[in-house]
C-alpha cells in the first residue's frame, strides 16, 4: 500500500498562484508515473499534469504554460506550481501514483490521494 497526502490547496483570486504538494509513503515501492488530476462538480476526473520516473512530463492543454509539475524521486514527492489561475481551474485536485511497483510482489498498482480543494474566484 502507498499512502498519498496532499497539501497546498485553498482559495485564490483569478490571476493568482498556488502550489500543491504530495508525498507518498509506504514500504519498498517505486512510482512509475506521479502527478495530478482534478475533478470539478458535474465533470469527470481529468489529467492535469503527470511526471514519469524518466523525467517525461505531460500536461493538459488547458494548463500548459501556466502550471509546472516537479518530482523528487528520492523523496517520493510531486508538486504542482499553478500560476495565472482561472475560475475554470476550480476543482478538487487529486494526487495520483500510477505504475507503482513493490519489491515483494508482482504487478503494477495505482493509488489516489484524498484530494485538496482549489477555488479560484473571478
Amino acid at each position: 500500500q502507498v499512502h498519498l497526502v496532499e497539501s497546498g490547496g485553498g482559495s485564490v483570486q483569478a490571476g493568482g498562484s498556488l502550489r500543491l504538494s504530495c508525498v507518498a509513503s509506504g514500504r519498498s515501492f517505486s512510482i512509475g508515473v506521479f502527478g495530478w488530476y482534478r475533478q470539478a462538480p458535474g465533470n469527470q476526473r481529468e489529467l492535469v499534469a503527470v511526471a514519469s520516473s524518466d523525467g517525461t512530463t505531460n500536461y493538459a492543454d488547458s494548463v500548459k504554460g501556466r502550471f509546472t509539475i516537479s518530482r523528487d524521486n528520492a523523496k517520493n514527492t510531486v508538486a504542482l506550481q499553478m500560476s495565472s489561475l482561472k475560475p475554470e481551474d476550480t476543482a478538487v485536485y487529486y494526487c495520483n501514483a500510477d505504475r507503482v511497483r513493490f519489491t515483494d510482489r508482482f504487478g503494477q498498482y495505482k493509488f489516489w490521494g484524498p484530494g485538496t480543494q482549489v477555488t479560484v474566484s473571478s
